[in-house]
């Protein structure tokens, strides 16, 4: 899947996951270094609570 973040929400619910684990830091620019890009997306478009770690 090109779409990690819809793929990691998709796995999520077909699992029925209670809870989605993110890491904090992306691997591209500032604004990734902030919050990951893939994090940023699955926080903005999950319905299941995501949890990061720093």
């Amino acid at each position: 899947n090109d779409y990690p973040a819809e793929a990691i929400i998709a796995a999520a619910k077909r699992l029925k996951c209670d809870l989605i684990f993110m890491g904090s830091h992306g691997r591209s620019g500032f604004r990734a270094s902030m919050l990951g890009s893939q994090t940023q997306k699955v926080l903005a478009q999950s319905k299941i609570p995501v949890l990061v770690h720093r």
